[in-house]
């Protein structure tokens, strides 16, 4: 009896963290999948590859295709097909390499959820270190490549919107959408403006669902359990902690917006935030799956360029955010979640209570696919 006592207790303690967490992100989250939407309709893939192709040279192509992959809400394995129907199309290898990192490190979602986890320093410091790490990986790979410029293919498919081209071969992780989103014949504002909403509340919350409530869940668990002093003896700065998160991070598959709340728990326990800083930028950026099809379709050098590029601006970025902090002397778990404050605590919840039938209809769906 003591022990379903204890049990009890402990279920609905982590119960109730992992909905505090979800309350706190939820209207950020919903703003961020509307802007994913509209800019899964409005950007024009005809203007793509004029700005990533080997035309637009080596450094300005892998700072466009960098540019255009940090809004992009793409997991680090649904990024791949998208990737390499690119370079299908012309764009160069360094391009394509920006883009694969670019893309999964950061998206309109996962900043609107740093902002609203986390705080302002972190939020503008993750697409900043996103961009540098990105375009470092492109530029190298455009001046180490010799090989000829690939002639882009001409084919009626490739008239499809790019971030609907998600081809089936490619895509090995149960995790992604192996699915092409289906594209409506009425071309009306309207009808786009729908099309995009369905993308984003269907289509991509649908795809990282899971993942998500495993985050949520996973964050309830550290805030609940994990002990503040534990944390903060063991991941409190420092290039060993580092070094930990990052061997932790690059195998794993976790998106951006889900490893958020992980890091925010994290830090609120203690961690220093350049040491979840490494985990936010290496994490998402790479797994398993996406390392085996790089080398796959890039090459082995493009594979070990794209891992230590990784590696580095990881390492190098957390320590230079955990001076950064010293520097101003604000403490990250005095801070974490601050900004989520400015809303009312019944709009949260609004919010949560839209997103929740969105996330069950995406889990759903997700089981019936397997």
């Amino acid at each position: 009896m003591i022990m379903m006592d204890i049990i009890f207790v402990a279920f609905t303690g982590i119960a109730l963290e992992s909905w505090r967490l979800f309350v706190e992100m939820a209207p950020y989250l919903f703003l961020g999948f509307v802007m994913a939407g509209l800019l899964h309709v409005y950007i024009p893939e005809r203007q793509i590859m004029k700005y990533l192709g080997s035309s637009a040279g080596k450094v300005r192509s892998a700072l466009h295709a960098t540019l255009l992959g940090i809004p992009i809400p793409l997991c680090s394995c649904g990024v791949v097909p998208t990737a390499l129907s690119l370079q299908k199309k012309g764009a160069t290898k360094g391009a394509t390499l920006s883009f694969l990192i670019s893309t999964p490190e950061t998206g309109v979602d996962s900043i609107a959820i740093t902002y609203a986890l986390l705080d302002p320093i972190m939020t503008v410091f993750r697409p900043l270190a996103t961009l540098i790490t990105a375009l470092s990986a492109g530029i190298a790979e455009n001046f180490l490549d010799h090989e000829e410029p690939h002639v882009p293919e001409k084919k009626a498919a490739d008239k499809k919107n790019l971030l609907m081209m998600q081809p089936l071969a490619a895509c090995s992780d149960a995790s992604c959408s192996c699915q092409p989103a289906s594209m409506g014949t009425d071309t009306s504002g309207k009808a786009s403006f729908m099309g995009g909403i369905r993308y984003a509340f269907v289509e991509l919350l649908g795809d990282i669902s899971k993942w998500l409530v495993v985050g949520i869940v996973l964050a309830g668990i550290i805030s609940y359990a994990v002990p503040y002093e534990l944390v903060s003896s063991y991941l409190g700065g420092g290039i060993a902690s580092m070094l930990f998160m990052l061997v932790v991070g690059i195998p794993l598959y976790i998106c951006a917006t889900s490893s958020t709340p992980l890091a925010a728990a994290l830090i609120a326990k203690g961690m220093s935030p350049g040491t979840a800083f490494v985990f936010l930028l290496a994490g998402p950026a790479t797994n398993a799956a996406t390392i085996t099809m790089v080398a796959k379709f890039l090459g082995k050098r493009s594979a070990a360029l794209y891992l230590a590029t990784i590696a580095v601006c990881s390492l190098g970025f957390g320590l230079l955010l955990d001076l950064i902090y010293f520097r101003i002397g604000v403490e990250a778990s005095s801070v974490v979640g601050s900004a989520s404050e400015i809303l009312p605590e019944p709009v949260k919840v609004i919010f949560a209570l839209i997103l929740i039938p969105f996330i069950v209809h995406g889990i759903s769906k997700k089981h019936c696919r397997q």
